[in-house]
Protein backbone atom coordinates (compact mmCIF):
# COMPACT_ATOMS: atom_id res chain seq x y z
CA UNK A 1 0.00 0.00 0.00
CA UNK A 2 2.56 2.31 0.98
CA UNK A 3 4.39 1.76 -2.70
CA UNK A 4 1.71 2.41 -3.95
CA UNK A 5 0.72 5.69 -2.48
CA UNK A 6 4.90 6.89 -3.21
CA UNK A 7 3.97 5.86 -7.34
CA UNK A 8 0.78 8.30 -6.83
CA UNK A 9 2.59 11.19 -5.72
CA UNK A 10 5.86 11.07 -8.18
CA UNK A 11 2.74 10.62 -11.03
CA UNK A 12 1.58 14.13 -9.80
CA UNK A 13 4.79 15.81 -8.88
CA UNK A 14 5.66 14.68 -12.79
CA UNK A 15 2.01 16.65 -14.44
CA UNK A 16 2.69 19.36 -12.35
CA UNK A 17 5.76 20.10 -13.65
CA UNK A 18 4.78 19.50 -17.13
CA UNK A 19 2.14 21.65 -16.91
CA UNK A 20 4.68 24.09 -14.98
CA UNK A 21 6.84 23.84 -18.07
CA UNK A 22 4.07 24.51 -20.86
CA UNK A 23 2.57 27.45 -18.90
CA UNK A 24 5.99 29.30 -18.34
CA UNK A 25 7.90 28.11 -21.82
CA UNK A 26 5.31 29.52 -24.70
CA UNK A 27 5.56 28.84 -28.29
CA UNK A 28 8.68 29.24 -29.61
CA UNK A 29 9.66 31.93 -32.30
CA UNK A 30 9.65 30.08 -35.82
CA UNK A 31 9.76 31.20 -39.37
CA UNK A 32 10.05 29.19 -42.73
CA UNK A 33 12.87 30.12 -45.35
CA UNK A 34 12.29 29.61 -49.14
CA UNK A 35 15.31 28.84 -51.28
CA UNK A 36 16.09 27.19 -54.72
CA UNK A 37 18.77 24.95 -53.11
CA UNK A 38 18.59 23.57 -49.48
CA UNK A 39 22.51 22.99 -49.79
CA UNK A 40 22.11 19.82 -48.32
CA UNK A 41 20.71 21.13 -45.01
CA UNK A 42 19.99 18.69 -42.62
CA UNK A 43 17.60 18.90 -39.16
CA UNK A 44 19.74 19.82 -36.64
CA UNK A 45 21.97 22.25 -38.14
CA UNK A 46 22.66 25.47 -36.29
CA UNK A 47 20.74 29.22 -36.83
CA UNK A 48 23.69 31.43 -36.36
CA UNK A 49 23.80 35.45 -36.19
CA UNK A 50 27.46 36.62 -36.36
CA UNK A 51 28.80 33.28 -35.68
CA UNK A 52 26.90 32.73 -32.17
CA UNK A 53 24.33 30.08 -32.50
CA UNK A 54 20.58 31.26 -31.98
CA UNK A 55 18.16 28.85 -33.27
CA UNK A 56 18.04 25.66 -34.94
CA UNK A 57 16.55 23.89 -38.64
CA UNK A 58 13.71 22.04 -37.55
CA UNK A 59 12.24 20.83 -40.49
CA UNK A 60 12.91 20.87 -44.70
CA UNK A 61 10.24 20.17 -46.90
CA UNK A 62 9.64 20.55 -50.89
CA UNK A 63 6.74 23.14 -52.02
CA UNK A 64 4.42 22.91 -54.53
CA UNK A 65 6.74 25.48 -56.54
CA UNK A 66 9.45 23.25 -56.41
CA UNK A 67 11.36 25.59 -53.53
CA UNK A 68 13.03 24.21 -50.34
CA UNK A 69 10.93 25.44 -47.71
CA UNK A 70 13.08 25.46 -44.48
CA UNK A 71 11.43 26.25 -41.09
CA UNK A 72 13.96 27.48 -38.41
CA UNK A 73 13.54 28.68 -34.64
CA UNK A 74 15.29 31.92 -33.00
CA UNK A 75 15.69 31.82 -29.57
CA UNK A 76 13.41 34.63 -27.41
CA UNK A 77 16.58 36.88 -27.10
CA UNK A 78 16.71 36.95 -30.55
CA UNK A 79 13.49 37.32 -31.57
CA UNK A 80 11.82 38.45 -33.47
CA UNK A 81 13.60 38.78 -37.21
CA UNK A 82 13.02 42.42 -38.77
CA UNK A 83 12.41 43.52 -42.10
CA UNK A 84 15.41 43.40 -44.49
CA UNK A 85 16.75 40.16 -43.06
CA UNK A 86 18.98 38.13 -45.38
CA UNK A 87 19.31 33.77 -44.71
CA UNK A 88 22.63 32.61 -46.39
CA UNK A 89 23.54 28.66 -45.97
CA UNK A 90 26.81 28.24 -45.26
CA UNK A 91 29.48 25.53 -45.08
CA UNK A 92 31.33 25.10 -41.89
CA UNK A 93 34.84 23.55 -43.50
CA UNK A 94 35.25 22.56 -47.24
CA UNK A 95 35.25 19.28 -46.45
CA UNK A 96 32.59 17.12 -45.12
CA UNK A 97 29.01 16.81 -46.36
CA UNK A 98 26.58 17.46 -43.11
CA UNK A 99 28.58 20.63 -41.90
CA UNK A 100 26.17 23.31 -43.39
CA UNK A 101 24.83 26.08 -41.00
CA UNK A 102 22.52 29.22 -41.67
CA UNK A 103 23.47 32.24 -41.08
CA UNK A 104 21.74 35.36 -40.71
CA UNK A 105 22.21 39.00 -41.67
CA UNK A 106 19.75 40.41 -39.51
CA UNK A 107 17.79 43.63 -41.38
CA UNK A 108 17.68 47.24 -39.66
CA UNK A 109 16.47 47.05 -35.69
CA UNK A 110 14.44 50.04 -36.27
CA UNK A 111 12.42 47.88 -39.18
CA UNK A 112 8.95 46.22 -39.04
CA UNK A 113 9.03 42.87 -36.89
CA UNK A 114 8.85 39.88 -39.12
CA UNK A 115 5.60 37.85 -37.24
CA UNK A 116 6.23 34.41 -36.32
CA UNK A 117 4.93 31.91 -38.98
CA UNK A 118 6.53 34.11 -41.81
CA UNK A 119 7.81 32.69 -44.69
CA UNK A 120 11.04 34.58 -46.32
CA UNK A 121 10.41 34.70 -50.01
CA UNK A 122 14.06 33.08 -52.29
CA UNK A 123 14.53 36.50 -53.10
CA UNK A 124 15.84 37.27 -49.16
CA UNK A 125 17.78 33.63 -49.03
CA UNK A 126 20.78 32.44 -50.91
CA UNK A 127 22.21 28.99 -51.13
CA UNK A 128 25.81 27.63 -50.72
CA UNK A 129 28.07 26.81 -53.87
CA UNK A 130 29.66 22.98 -53.44
CA UNK A 131 32.80 22.13 -55.03
CA UNK A 132 30.83 19.39 -57.26
CA UNK A 133 28.68 22.49 -58.85
CA UNK A 134 31.81 24.85 -59.62
CA UNK A 135 33.66 21.70 -61.01
CA UNK A 136 30.69 20.88 -63.07
CA UNK A 137 30.61 24.13 -65.14
CA UNK A 138 34.13 23.05 -66.62
CA UNK A 139 33.63 20.47 -69.42
CA UNK A 140 36.15 16.88 -68.57
CA UNK A 141 38.19 18.46 -70.77
CA UNK A 142 39.04 21.53 -68.60
CA UNK A 143 38.48 19.57 -65.70
CA UNK A 144 41.70 17.68 -67.15
CA UNK A 145 44.09 20.62 -67.20
CA UNK A 146 42.94 21.92 -63.55
CA UNK A 147 44.19 18.62 -62.58
CA UNK A 148 47.29 18.94 -64.00
CA UNK A 149 47.49 22.51 -63.07
CA UNK A 150 46.97 21.55 -59.63
CA UNK A 151 49.64 18.76 -59.59
CA UNK A 152 51.99 21.22 -61.32
CA UNK A 153 51.69 23.57 -58.22
CA UNK A 154 52.24 20.80 -55.99
CA UNK A 155 55.20 19.54 -57.86
CA UNK A 156 56.59 23.33 -57.78
CA UNK A 157 56.12 23.51 -54.16
CA UNK A 158 57.80 20.41 -53.02
CA UNK A 159 60.39 21.29 -50.81
CA UNK A 160 59.87 24.94 -50.85
CA UNK A 161 56.74 25.39 -48.75
CA UNK A 162 58.71 28.40 -46.81
CA UNK A 163 58.77 30.15 -49.66
CA UNK A 164 55.51 29.39 -51.14
CA UNK A 165 54.15 30.89 -47.49
CA UNK A 166 56.52 34.17 -47.85
CA UNK A 167 54.81 34.26 -51.66
CA UNK A 168 51.54 34.10 -50.40
CA UNK A 169 51.80 37.28 -48.65
CA UNK A 170 52.54 39.13 -51.36
CA UNK A 171 48.79 38.34 -52.09
CA UNK A 172 46.95 40.73 -49.77
CA UNK A 173 48.77 43.65 -51.21
CA UNK A 174 47.84 42.22 -54.60
CA UNK A 175 43.73 41.66 -53.65
CA UNK A 176 44.02 45.01 -52.42
CA UNK A 177 45.00 47.02 -55.29
CA UNK A 178 42.43 44.75 -57.24
CA UNK A 179 39.94 46.09 -54.27
CA UNK A 180 40.78 49.37 -55.33
CA UNK A 181 40.66 49.00 -58.73
CA UNK A 182 36.75 47.19 -58.99
CA UNK A 183 35.69 50.38 -56.86
CA UNK A 184 36.71 53.09 -58.81
CA UNK A 185 35.14 50.83 -62.02
CA UNK A 186 32.34 50.53 -59.71
CA UNK A 187 32.09 54.31 -59.08
CA UNK A 188 33.17 54.82 -62.69
CA UNK A 189 29.41 53.23 -64.26
CA UNK A 190 28.14 55.69 -66.17
CA UNK A 191 31.87 56.39 -68.19
CA UNK A 192 32.52 52.59 -68.40
CA UNK A 193 28.52 51.92 -69.99
CA UNK A 194 29.54 55.07 -72.08
CA UNK A 195 32.97 53.42 -73.41
CA UNK A 196 31.27 50.17 -74.10
CA UNK A 197 28.49 52.04 -75.61
CA UNK A 198 31.27 54.02 -77.86
CA UNK A 199 33.35 50.53 -78.40
CA UNK A 200 30.67 49.04 -79.97
CA UNK A 201 29.77 52.23 -82.09
CA UNK A 202 33.74 51.79 -83.27
CA UNK A 203 33.06 47.81 -84.12
CA UNK A 204 30.19 48.88 -86.27
CA UNK A 205 32.32 51.39 -87.82
CA UNK A 206 35.19 49.30 -88.33
CA UNK A 207 32.92 46.47 -89.48
CA UNK A 208 31.58 49.43 -92.30
CA UNK A 209 35.51 49.81 -93.34
CA UNK A 210 36.31 46.51 -93.73
CA UNK A 211 37.46 46.91 -97.27
CA UNK A 212 39.91 49.86 -95.98
CA UNK A 213 41.13 47.22 -93.10
CA UNK A 214 42.01 44.19 -95.62
CA UNK A 215 44.32 46.75 -97.20
CA UNK A 216 45.87 48.13 -93.71
CA UNK A 217 46.41 44.06 -93.48
CA UNK A 218 47.13 43.76 -96.54
CA UNK A 219 49.81 46.78 -96.08
CA UNK A 220 51.19 45.67 -92.33
CA UNK A 221 52.00 42.41 -94.45
CA UNK A 222 54.25 44.15 -96.66
CA UNK A 223 55.96 46.42 -93.88
CA UNK A 224 56.12 43.14 -91.77
CA UNK A 225 58.12 41.70 -95.08
CA UNK A 226 60.32 44.30 -94.64
CA UNK A 227 61.26 44.24 -91.57
CA UNK A 228 62.52 40.62 -92.20
CA UNK A 229 64.75 42.04 -94.56
CA UNK A 230 66.25 44.34 -92.02
CA UNK A 231 66.56 42.10 -89.41
CA UNK A 232 70.24 42.75 -88.85
CA UNK A 233 69.60 46.36 -87.55
CA UNK A 234 66.11 45.13 -85.95
CA UNK A 235 68.90 42.52 -83.82
CA UNK A 236 71.06 45.41 -82.88
CA UNK A 237 68.33 47.60 -81.83
CA UNK A 238 66.92 44.67 -79.48
CA UNK A 239 70.46 44.63 -78.32
CA UNK A 240 70.24 48.18 -77.46
CA UNK A 241 67.16 47.92 -75.44
CA UNK A 242 68.35 46.85 -71.78
CA UNK A 243 70.41 49.95 -71.42
CA UNK A 244 67.65 52.36 -72.81
CA UNK A 245 65.15 50.18 -70.20
CA UNK A 246 67.70 51.38 -67.56
CA UNK A 247 67.51 54.64 -68.30
CA UNK A 248 64.05 54.66 -68.74
CA UNK A 249 63.61 53.60 -65.43
CA UNK A 250 65.39 56.15 -63.58
CA UNK A 251 63.54 58.48 -65.79
CA UNK A 252 60.30 56.59 -64.13
CA UNK A 253 61.67 56.73 -60.82
CA UNK A 254 62.59 60.53 -61.07
CA UNK A 255 59.27 61.48 -62.78
CA UNK A 256 56.88 59.79 -59.39
CA UNK A 257 58.04 63.09 -57.70
CA UNK A 258 57.05 64.96 -60.22
CA UNK A 259 53.64 63.56 -60.37
CA UNK A 260 53.60 64.30 -57.12
CA UNK A 261 53.97 67.63 -57.30
CA UNK A 262 51.65 67.98 -60.40
CA UNK A 263 48.28 66.62 -57.81
CA UNK A 264 47.45 70.41 -56.85
CA UNK A 265 47.66 71.26 -60.33
CA UNK A 266 45.15 68.38 -61.24
CA UNK A 267 42.90 69.39 -58.67
CA UNK A 268 43.01 72.65 -59.33
CA UNK A 269 41.99 71.73 -63.04
CA UNK A 270 39.34 69.85 -62.35
CA UNK A 271 36.52 72.58 -62.45
CA UNK A 272 38.17 74.43 -65.49
CA UNK A 273 38.31 70.69 -67.35
CA UNK A 274 34.27 70.79 -66.62
CA UNK A 275 33.88 74.15 -68.32
CA UNK A 276 35.99 73.18 -71.45
CA UNK A 277 33.22 70.48 -72.23
CA UNK A 278 30.73 73.03 -73.58
CA UNK A 279 33.49 75.09 -75.23
CA UNK A 280 34.70 71.96 -76.53
CA UNK A 281 31.02 71.23 -77.71
CA UNK A 282 30.81 74.96 -79.39
CA UNK A 283 34.29 74.43 -81.37
CA UNK A 284 33.03 71.32 -83.33
CA UNK A 285 31.26 74.19 -85.49
CA UNK A 286 33.69 76.07 -85.71
CA UNK A 287 36.13 73.71 -86.78
CA UNK A 288 34.00 72.26 -89.38
CA UNK A 289 33.34 76.09 -90.71
CA UNK A 290 37.41 76.32 -90.47
CA UNK A 291 37.97 73.25 -92.85
CA UNK A 292 38.16 75.79 -96.36
CA UNK A 293 40.23 77.77 -94.54
CA UNK A 294 42.90 75.93 -93.34
CA UNK A 295 42.72 73.98 -96.98
CA UNK A 296 43.34 77.85 -98.72
CA UNK A 297 46.42 78.12 -95.68
CA UNK A 298 47.81 74.84 -96.95
CA UNK A 299 47.46 75.56 -100.38
CA UNK A 300 49.35 78.88 -99.60
CA UNK A 301 52.22 76.88 -97.78
CA UNK A 302 52.44 74.70 -100.67
CA UNK A 303 50.85 74.26 -104.29
CA UNK A 304 52.91 72.71 -107.34
CA UNK A 305 54.63 75.23 -109.50
CA UNK A 306 57.58 78.05 -108.73
CA UNK A 307 57.06 80.62 -106.64
CA UNK A 308 53.91 80.76 -106.02
CA UNK A 309 53.33 79.23 -101.69
CA UNK A 310 55.85 79.99 -98.79
CA UNK A 311 57.76 77.32 -99.18
CA UNK A 312 59.42 78.73 -102.63
CA UNK A 313 59.57 82.47 -100.51
CA UNK A 314 61.68 80.84 -97.63
CA UNK A 315 63.90 79.51 -100.40
CA UNK A 316 64.84 82.68 -101.39
CA UNK A 317 65.05 84.76 -98.30
CA UNK A 318 68.23 83.76 -98.35
CA UNK A 319 69.23 85.97 -101.29
CA UNK A 320 67.42 88.76 -99.86
CA UNK A 321 69.38 88.06 -96.54
CA UNK A 322 72.75 88.17 -98.80
CA UNK A 323 71.78 91.86 -100.25
CA UNK A 324 70.14 93.39 -97.62
CA UNK A 325 72.90 92.59 -94.29
CA UNK A 326 76.19 92.01 -96.53
CA UNK A 327 78.16 95.08 -98.22
CA UNK A 328 78.68 95.46 -101.56
CA UNK A 329 81.40 96.95 -103.81
CA UNK A 330 80.03 99.65 -106.26
CA UNK A 331 81.70 102.31 -107.35
CA UNK A 332 84.68 102.08 -106.85
CA UNK A 333 84.09 101.53 -102.95
CA UNK A 334 82.88 99.42 -100.62
CA UNK A 335 79.31 100.66 -99.77
CA UNK A 336 77.21 99.28 -96.42
CA UNK A 337 74.57 97.05 -96.73
CA UNK A 338 70.63 98.16 -96.85
CA UNK A 339 69.89 97.13 -93.58
CA UNK A 340 73.27 98.90 -92.02
CA UNK A 341 72.43 102.39 -94.11
CA UNK A 342 68.75 102.15 -92.40
CA UNK A 343 69.98 101.91 -89.18
CA UNK A 344 72.27 104.66 -89.39
CA UNK A 345 69.00 106.90 -91.05
CA UNK A 346 66.68 105.87 -87.93
CA UNK A 347 69.86 106.68 -85.73
CA UNK A 348 70.65 110.51 -87.67
CA UNK A 349 66.91 111.20 -87.88
CA UNK A 350 66.18 110.18 -83.73
CA UNK A 351 66.30 113.75 -82.58
CA UNK A 352 63.98 115.37 -85.28
CA UNK A 353 61.41 112.46 -84.18
CA UNK A 354 62.00 112.92 -80.62
CA UNK A 355 61.24 116.81 -81.24
CA UNK A 356 58.15 115.66 -82.98
CA UNK A 357 56.91 113.22 -80.96
CA UNK A 358 54.73 115.25 -78.98
CA UNK A 359 53.25 116.79 -81.82
CA UNK A 360 51.07 113.49 -82.85
CA UNK A 361 47.92 114.54 -81.29
CA UNK A 362 48.47 117.75 -82.99
CA UNK A 363 48.93 116.29 -86.22
CA UNK A 364 46.41 113.69 -85.86
CA UNK A 365 43.93 116.37 -84.66
CA UNK A 366 44.81 118.58 -88.04
CA UNK A 367 44.06 115.08 -90.51
CA UNK A 368 40.99 114.60 -88.53
CA UNK A 369 39.88 118.43 -88.39
CA UNK A 370 41.12 119.67 -91.63
CA UNK A 371 38.06 120.99 -93.34
CA UNK A 372 36.39 122.74 -89.90
CA UNK A 373 39.72 124.90 -88.49
CA UNK A 374 38.94 128.39 -86.78
CA UNK A 375 36.98 129.52 -83.75
CA UNK A 376 34.16 127.78 -82.33
CA UNK A 377 30.13 128.98 -81.65
CA UNK A 378 27.06 126.60 -80.50
CA UNK A 379 27.20 125.32 -84.27
CA UNK A 380 31.05 124.17 -84.34
CA UNK A 381 34.25 125.08 -85.88
CA UNK A 382 33.77 128.52 -88.11
CA UNK A 383 36.16 130.51 -89.79
CA UNK A 384 35.52 134.19 -91.14
CA UNK A 385 37.75 136.60 -93.18
CA UNK A 386 36.88 139.86 -94.77
CA UNK A 387 38.69 143.01 -96.59
CA UNK A 388 38.33 146.44 -95.00
CA UNK A 389 38.88 149.70 -96.59
CA UNK A 390 38.60 152.74 -93.80
CA UNK A 391 35.00 152.59 -93.30
CA UNK A 392 33.59 150.31 -95.78
CA UNK A 393 33.96 146.60 -96.70
CA UNK A 394 33.52 144.21 -99.45
CA UNK A 395 30.40 142.12 -99.34
CA UNK A 396 30.46 138.48 -101.59
CA UNK A 397 28.96 140.09 -104.38
CA UNK A 398 31.57 142.84 -104.53
CA UNK A 399 29.81 145.81 -103.03
CA UNK A 400 30.68 148.02 -100.64
CA UNK A 401 28.82 148.47 -98.20
CA UNK A 402 29.92 150.86 -94.83
CA UNK A 403 30.68 149.78 -91.71
CA UNK A 404 28.74 150.04 -88.45
CA UNK A 405 29.85 152.59 -86.14
CA UNK A 406 30.05 150.25 -83.17
CA UNK A 407 31.92 148.00 -84.97
CA UNK A 408 34.59 150.47 -87.04
CA UNK A 409 37.30 150.58 -84.28
CA UNK A 410 37.77 146.47 -84.17
CA UNK A 411 37.63 146.06 -87.64
CA UNK A 412 40.56 149.14 -88.36
CA UNK A 413 42.47 147.66 -85.60
CA UNK A 414 42.24 143.79 -87.12
CA UNK A 415 44.38 142.34 -88.77
CA UNK A 416 46.41 139.40 -89.71
CA UNK A 417 48.61 137.54 -87.05
CA UNK A 418 51.76 135.81 -88.36
CA UNK A 419 54.41 133.66 -87.67
CA UNK A 420 52.72 131.96 -85.04
CA UNK A 421 54.95 128.80 -86.06
CA UNK A 422 56.29 128.03 -82.57
CA UNK A 423 53.45 126.16 -80.67
CA UNK A 424 53.78 123.98 -78.10
CA UNK A 425 52.60 120.33 -78.19
CA UNK A 426 48.30 120.71 -77.40
CA UNK A 427 48.18 124.14 -77.96
CA UNK A 428 45.61 123.73 -80.39
CA UNK A 429 43.20 122.84 -77.24
CA UNK A 430 42.14 125.28 -75.21
CA UNK A 431 42.95 124.53 -71.00
CA UNK A 432 40.33 123.00 -68.96
CA UNK A 433 41.61 125.35 -65.98
CA UNK A 434 43.97 122.29 -64.78
CA UNK A 435 46.89 124.20 -66.65
CA UNK A 436 47.72 121.57 -68.76
CA UNK A 437 47.94 123.46 -71.34
CA UNK A 438 49.96 124.40 -73.55
CA UNK A 439 52.09 121.06 -72.84
CA UNK A 440 55.93 121.61 -72.52
CA UNK A 441 57.97 117.87 -72.76
CA UNK A 442 61.20 119.13 -70.81
CA UNK A 443 61.51 123.10 -68.95
CA UNK A 444 64.26 123.80 -72.10
CA UNK A 445 61.61 122.23 -74.53
CA UNK A 446 61.97 125.39 -78.19
CA UNK A 447 58.66 126.79 -77.48
CA UNK A 448 56.23 129.36 -77.26
CA UNK A 449 53.60 129.17 -74.34
CA UNK A 450 51.73 132.31 -75.72
CA UNK A 451 50.68 130.84 -78.81
CA UNK A 452 47.31 129.77 -77.80
CA UNK A 453 43.60 129.77 -79.73
CA UNK A 454 41.96 133.37 -79.77
CA UNK A 455 39.40 133.52 -77.55
CA UNK A 456 38.07 132.42 -74.15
Amino acid sequence: MARRLVAAGALLIAVALVVVLMRSGGTPYEVTLQTRNASQLVKGNLVQVAGLPVGLVKEIELADNGLAEIRITINDEYAPLRQGTRAIIRQASLSGVANRYVDIQQGEMDAEEIPAKAVLPAETTESAVDLDQLFNAFDPETRDNVRVIIRGFADLTQGRTEEANQATKFFNPVLSASSRLFDELHRNDPQLQQFIIQTSQLVTDVAAKREDLAGVVSNFGTVSTALASRDDELGEAIQRLPDFLRKSNTTFVNLRSTLDDLDPLVAASRPVVRDLRPLLADLRPFAADARPTFRDLARTISRPGDGNDLVELLRVQPSVARATTERVRANGALRPSTFDSLTDSLRTGAPEMAFFRPYAPDLTGWFDDFSTTGAYDANGAFSRSGLALSAFTFTPLAGLVPVPPALRDDVLAAGADLGRNNRCPGSIERDTGENTIPFKPSADFNCDETMVPLGP
